[in-house]
């Protein structure tokens, strides 16, 4: 059975997140208080309502409780993202995800058990900080404080190199987990994969140690 998604709010990221669900095939419900917004994102939405979202009794009529992933991203509003992610908690949603406006709504968030709290402008500024200071760095994704996921575009220094013999878990801590070449994608590669100048390297490793693979090893 396909998963089922609920996006409340529909400012500028959660109206981005129901355009892309609408991209992918994605069904989505989409929740907003103001006729503007259900208007504008409708098109996008399998079903667009305007509602209450700290009234657990329309979300009850909605299914909301059958969603499998709810994302809660209401602008200013911090109270009712606090009491809407609560809600949904205590329905049972699986994955219950929300905007942080600040570091006390995030904490906040963390403590009546939100699943993954974001911050969509800090972490947009980390990558596009990543991505700029580095000439070898394609994209990057924050895992977690300590890890993350990165994008680089192999050098000359490892043209025609094996995985084995570069030895980077050793060396530096992190793992290359896929390489792409053109349009071919190599998931999990082996220590037999030869890398040619010019692959998009994916790695995964703590941030320390992916920084210092990016400018020592490569």
């Amino acid at each position: 059975m396909k998963k089922q998604f609920a996006v409340f709010g529909l400012g500028r990221f959660g109206g981005s997140l129901v355009k892309e669900f609408y991209e992918l095939g994605i069904e989505v419900l989409a929740i907003d208080n103001n006729d503007e917004k259900i208007q504008q994102y409708s098109p996008f939405a399998t079903h667009a309502v305007k509602a209450n979202a700290i009234d657990e009794s329309i979300l009850k009529q909605l299914g909301v409780r059958n969603v499998d992933h709810a994302f809660v991203s209401f602008g200013d509003d911090i109270e009712a993202s606090i009491l809407t992610s609560l809600i949904l908690i205590e329905m049972g949603v699986p994955q219950v995800w929300a905007k942080a406006q600040n570091d006390y709504h995030h904490k906040v968030l963390e403590k009546i058990g939100v699943h993954k709290i974001i911050h969509p402008e800090r972490d947009m500024a980390k990558r596009i900080s990543h991505h700029i200071i580095s000439e070898k760095m394609i994209d990057y994704i924050e895992l977690s404080k300590e890890y993350s996921l990165v994008e680089l575009i192999a050098t000359n220094k490892l043209n025609n190199k094996k995985i084995q013999e570069l030895n980077i878990p050793k060396k530096y801590g992190c793992n290359i987990v896929g390489i792409q070449r053109g349009e071919e994608i190599c998931v999990s590669p082996t220590g037999d994969e030869t890398i040619e100048k010019g692959d998009v390297l994916l790695l995964i490793g703590k941030n320390k140690d992916l920084i210092d693979f990016e400018e020592y090893g490569m």
